[in-house]
């Protein structure tokens, strides 16, 4: 089931139902123009009607003086005072509308209209700009992820036709033209293909595959036309499904922000009752009580005591983290995994495609007998046969000379090739197939960890060929970076042969590795890591194969991982590209965001705490009082925004 969709009105006050009733905040509907002109025609109303009052115009008196402000009034007050009413309608009288309304409406009543009006104008002002810095926010997010293909070749009466992917029916044929983007999820029908998906599963090698094997939106056809059969409609696709997740990322709040909504519906009824207070009570105690000052005094009190401050600039400060992360490539499922990820002092990650490229590269050749450029002759016009990612690797090799063509090349399962270069037979693979046709194989191979292919021609041992996995160029970087932010406990968990796992850990500096790992032993050690309660432990991985300890850990980070429905499903922050680094980036953005939001609690109680005292004893006017309201909640959006501008490098 899709999250409902996150907009200014929620973030406000916590109901989408209530956004359907304001009429004067919705940026989606017309232009910006109709969006800015009610605050323009109040502004421009309130500075004439001040103007005329400063002047002392003799006309501008008692009923004029009272419509003019009272038409200056409607364009900003209209929209709040319906939310307010309808929100005491659906039981929820103490809202910031509600205590808005109530001061503004107030301060006509003891004829304060300027102010009445201000501060009407003000909040709707401040209201806008909350609103700019979320779309904003927004757009860096959607502009990051927006990798969608633009349109699909779909073919329809007997020709293939250009539409955009919303409008391909699940069924219908695409074709996909070398160099672009599949645009829907789909079942290949070609014979074969050659695809990048490295903007889906992080994989930085061209995925080969064959006909009938499942394709994702986004991946991006190397070689050859190609028809796809669509499988799933456009709205039902990974990269469909990221936009959403993202975009709805504030559904999933964070404590702190949890917390200031319960305390706010708290809060706001207490300021009420002692609003009342303020204009009653000192009738029992003020010998010159004079109600008309203490009720204004008390509107004062309901701008100033007004959380919108609050409420606006803690989900604004997790929306500028959110923004930010995106603009580095990392997407957070919500605002709760910002303030999860300053937490962790434990990182377990997968070694394959999380700190290596998971690609294979030679590492060394030995030729016994041979001269280097001639071995790897035969060995290349032997593995041109194959398919296998280690033959890939071999086929890379810049060789010299005259091109071998190998005959009769067969491949014995689990074992090599068997074939004929140049009248020689040849066998190439690992030593079960060199023991197989009693090939001796000298004992100094038995101590290389990396894959190995074992060459043997004419009946003897030729030589062989190493090929290793490549360290990402930020892998050693990373440990050290994870350090120095405090994750001091950093474990590797592989699936490879355990004493490549241990070099590899060596080389970047981790000292606790373990390899030759299933899916359910590397969820055993996460399980046992998250006994002791101190840990908070995340993991980082390919989001497929290490699902469940993705779902396990504290905080589950899935390396380049759009394609995949698993990832999208099970990991809580997924990383859109390869690099491990962006691990250290995020912590420090969860930091960050976390330090700019209780900046913003704190400057808004404080601020409000000096004023409400101030106000109380008579010694505020409602200048100041908006300035405590809107003010604040506009520094805090100008706080927030910092998040944006910082450098994370």
């Amino acid at each position: 089931m899709k999250k409902k969709k996150v907009n200014l009105r929620e973030l406000h006050t916590g109901s989408k139902e209530k956004h359907k009733h304001n009429g004067g905040h919705n940026h989606g509907n017309g232009t910006a123009f109709k969006t800015y002109l009610p605050a323009v025609i109040s502004f421009v109303m309130l500075i004439i009607g001040i103007g005329l009052d400063f002047f002392d115009v003799l006309f501008f008196k008692d009923g004029i003086r009272i419509t003019w402000y009272s038409i200056a009034y409607l364009p900003v007050g209209i929209p709040v005072v319906k939310e307010g009413w309808h929100s005491i309608k659906t039981g929820d009288v103490f809202t910031e509308f509600f205590l808005m309304s109530i001061a503004t409406i107030g301060a006509f009543v003891i004829g304060e209209y300027p102010e009445g009006v201000a501060v009407m104008l003000f909040y709707a002002v401040g209201e806008l700009f909350q609103d700019a810095a979320v779309k904003r926010a927004k757009g860096n997010i959607k502009a990051l992820l927006d990798v969608r293909p633009k349109e699909a070749h779909v073919f329809r009466e007997g020709d293939y036709k250009s539409v955009t992917p919303e409008d391909v029916n699940i069924g219908e044929k695409i074709q996909i033209r070398v160099g672009e983007k599949i645009p829907l999820d789909g079942i290949l029908l070609s014979e074969k293909a050659s695809l990048n998906t490295a903007a889906l599963t992080g994989e930085s090698k061209p995925d080969y595959i064959l006909k009938e094997t499942k394709v994702y939106a986004g991946s991006i056809n190397l070689e050859n036309v190609i028809q796809v059969e669509v499988t799933s409609r456009f709205e039902d696709s990974s990269i469909a499904r990221i936009l959403d997740l993202v975009q709805n990322a504030t559904a999933r709040k964070s404590k702190t922000e949890l917390f200031i909504r319960q305390f706010a519906r708290i809060y706001t009824p207490i300021v009420v009752f002692l609003a009342i207070g303020v204009t009653f009570l000192p009738y029992f105690f003020v010998e010159d009580y004079v109600f008309r000052d203490w009720l204004y005094r008390a509107l004062i009190f309901l701008v100033i005591s007004c959380p919108c401050a609050l409420v606006i600039s803690i989900p604004l400060g997790y929306f500028g983290g959110l923004g930010a992360a995106s603009k580095n490539g990392i997407l957070f499922k919500g605002a709760s995994f910002l303030d999860a990820m300053t937490k962790i002092n434990t990182l377990v990650m997968d070694k394959t495609g999380t700190v290596t490229k998971g690609v294979f590269k030679i590492k060394e050749v030995k030729a016994i007998g041979w001269k280097e450029a001639e071995f790897m002759q035969y060995v290349i016009s032997m593995e041109e046969q194959s398919t296998h990612p280690i033959a890939k690797a071999i086929l890379e090799y810049k060789s010299e000379g005259e091109d071998f063509e190998a005959q009769d090349v067969s491949e014995i399962a689990g074992k090599g090739l068997r074939g004929t270069v140049n009248g020689k037979p040849v066998l190439i693979g690992n030593k079960a197939l060199m023991t197989a046709n009693t090939i001796d194989v000298p004992t100094e191979t038995e101590s290389i960890v990396e894959s190995i292919v074992l060459v043997a021609i004419d009946n003897q041992f030729a030589g062989y060929v190493v090929i290793a996995d490549e360290l990402k160029e930020d892998a050693k970087e990373t440990i050290t970076n994870l350090h120095k932010v405090g994750v001091k406990n950093i474990m590797m968990l592989s699936g490879d042969k355990d004493s490549i796992t241990q070099q590899v850990a060596k080389e970047l500096g981790i000292a606790n590795a373990k390899g030759g790992l299933l899916p359910e032993d590397k969820l055993n050690e996460v399980e046992i890591l998250k006994k002791n309660p101190k840990n908070k432990v995340a993991f980082i991985g390919d989001g497929i194969n290490d699902a469940p300890v993705l779902a396990a850990s504290d905080i589950g980070i899935a390396m380049g991982g759009l394609g995949s429905d698993v990832a999208i499903e099970t990991a809580d922050i997924i990383i859109q590209t390869d690099q491990p680094s962006k691990v250290v980036r995020a912590i420090k953005i969860g930091r960050s965001t976390r330090k700019i939001v209780w900046q913003n609690i704190g400057l808004a109680f404080g601020v409000k705490a000096i004023v409400l005292i101030l106000g109380a004893g008579g010694l505020a006017t409602m200048w100041e009082a908006v300035f405590a309201d809107v003010g604040v909640a506009f520094l805090a959006i100008l706080n927030a925004i910092r998040l944006q501008k910082m450098n994370w490098s």
